[in-house]
């Protein structure tokens, strides 16, 4: 039985242009792979048959499309555990200088308290000192002596208020005195008004009634 062979220029042809398919393919994968670097994107099987056109039964058979995933997802992930760490020594850093300035003020805070506890000691020692000087007939003399002054103000605000009082109705009687001079000194000036005013017929003159 005669079997039909495929010439070989035609032949090479086809594995040419399978060639050519092939690195195309591949090339694609590798700007793929660029393009999510780039973007910071994860990279995946997936990702790079989308982003280069391409099956993912390529990316598994072909040897040198799945070295370059492989060390591409590999890279991604050395880089990823590296920002990891640089993330965990950066809060580290910042942990660990929060934790330097709370004790560099703790430090203060307790120079501060022993400072103050120290001058409340020099005060009550003054204090004691001020007890010991001042006699019990003393104490009850200024006592005494402060008891009346506090009944002087006490009188002295009662006197106070009486002679507000009296000094609101003196101006009180004051600006009626003022009117009544004025009204005096205008009857002065018109004595012809005031004579009119005083005349019998006059239209202000009371009226008597007839029995």
């Amino acid at each position: 039985m005669n079997t039909a062979t495929v010439p070989e220029p035609r032949t090479a042809a086809a594995l040419a242009a399978r060639r050519r398919k092939t690195e195309a393919a591949l090339e694609r994968v590798h700007q793929a792979i660029a393009r999510l670097r780039r973007e910071k994107a994860e990279i995946s099987v997936a990702a790079v048959a989308r982003r280069a056109d391409v099956s993912r039964t390529f990316l598994y058979d072909n040897p040198e499309a799945r070295a370059v995933i492989a060390s591409a997802m590999t890279q991604a992930r050395a880089r990823r555990a590296q920002m990891l760490d640089d993330r965990d020594e950066e809060r580290e850093a910042t942990w660990r200088e929060r934790a330097l300035n709370a004790e560099d003020a703790l430090k203060t805070a307790h120079g501060e308290i022993l400072a103050q506890r120290t001058r409340i000691g020099e005060l009550l020692g003054q204090v004691r000192d001020l007890e010991a000087e001042w006699t019990e007939e003393a104490i009850q003399r200024i006592t005494t002596e402060n008891t009346t002054l506090k009944q002087r103000v006490r009188q002295l605000t009662a006197d106070n208020r009486t002679l507000d009082e009296r000094l609101k109705a003196a101006r009180s009687n004051l600006r009626f005195q003022d009117r009544r001079v004025a009204d005096l000194e205008a009857q002065i000036a018109d004595p012809l008004a005031g004579a009119r005013l005083a005349s019998p017929g006059s239209a202000s003159s009371p009226v008597r009634e007839k029995a």
